[in-house]
């Protein structure tokens, strides 16, 4: 009994130190979810642990996917936090149960606009507005003018010209259906976009992507969000920035605490360090010039400034309901995208 009682023992001095090594290994790390651009992610995980210690696990996917995976893993999140994408998928994955509302200690510094436009839903982490991205030189070679406006992206001279993404796995490209059926009634903005369907060479899996065709001359047109365009224009790609003439939509890119996070403490940490101040100018070291949320942090010249463009009042919540959200994009699977296009 004895050698018994000194066995046990044993055991249960191996078990509760196995414990304590797996409780100590989790309160090192954090698993985030990153759908902002893939030099950005980047620089999160050397920077957070540089300020925390606390290491970062990052898998990179667009705004949809991120949600699409979250909501697979739901009973069993593998992610503690999601870090950027569109705010509609953000709003949805909130009302869904999928994230949970956490209050960022520096909360009274971020954007009073971003803050009323979304609510106690996901943090605002940017603002970041619609454009169209020019290349000038190709459109001058197919005798083409400069768009100035939505309805213009039907002229049959943009033909094989214009590259955006597919609202299925980009949140850009939702925000851009969001925006059109805001700006003229649901049917009219599908004729717009049914017109200038026969003019897309290509859907995109992410909205950042046409940027990369656009600059290497193989585009004319790009409808992405303009921060993203700024990189490649200050690279000395040819490209030009155009606000549509009619007005614009914009993100407001999120920040959400997944819920039943494995790692919740340490989430809450990166969320808190990701609106400071310095977390947030590692966007414009990273090429990336949106808008950021902490009225704090130090602008660069390059960020575009809500001010000098015509937006439309963008309804986050109404858009970003999971019912209607899935309805316009099951519309436009369904009515533009089989559509020809040669």
């Amino acid at each position: 009994m004895k050698y018994s009682s000194g066995r046990n023992s044993r055991w249960i001095v191996i078990v509760l130190a196995l414990l304590l090594t797996q409780s100590q290994a989790q309160q090192k790390v954090v698993n985030v979810l990153c759908s902002v651009t893939q030099n950005w992610c980047e620089s999160l995980g050397p920077a957070f642990k540089q300020a925390t210690g606390i290491d970062v696990r990052i898998v990179s996917l667009s705004t949809n996917e991120a949600l699409a995976r979250l909501r697979a893993e739901q009973a069993n999140p593998t992610f503690d936090v999601w870090f950027g994408g569109t705010g509609d998928p953000h709003y949805e994955a909130f009302k869904d149960a999928i994230t949970e509302w956490y209050r960022v200690k520096a909360y009274k510094d971020l954007s009073q606009n971003m803050k009323d436009a979304i609510g106690a839903t996901y943090t605002p982490l940017y603002q970041g507005i619609l454009g169209f991205g020019i290349n000038p030189k190709v459109l001058q070679e197919r005798g083409a003018p400069i768009p100035k406006c939505w309805k213009d992206l039907s002229n049959p001279a943009y033909k094989g010209l214009i590259q955006v993404a597919n609202p299925n796995t980009s949140g850009t490209a939702y925000t851009m259906i969001a925006t059109l059926v805001q700006l003229f009634g649901e049917d009219e903005a599908f004729n717009v976009m049914r017109s200038f369907h026969r003019n897309v060479a290509e859907y995109t899996r992410s909205g950042v992507a046409p940027r990369i065709a656009l600059g290497r001359g193989e585009i004319g047109i790009g409808i992405q969000f303009m921060h993203d365009l700024v990189e490649f224009k200050k690279q000395g790609f040819p490209i030009e920035i155009v606000a549509p003439c009619e007005g614009t939509g914009y993100e407001i890119g999120g920040l959400s605490l997944v819920r039943g996070a494995k790692n919740k403490a340490n989430a809450q940490a990166f969320m808190d360090w990701a609106v400071s101040p310095g977390a947030q100018q590692l966007a414009f070291k990273a090429g990336a010039f949106s808008l950021p949320s902490n009225t704090k942090t130090p602008l660069v010249e390059d960020v575009p400034d809500p001010k000098d463009f015509k937006l439309i009042k963008y309804d986050n919540k109404k858009y970003g309901d999971p019912d209607l959200r899935t309805r316009l994009i099951t519309r436009w699977t369904r009515e533009i995208f089989p559509l020809p296009r040669r």
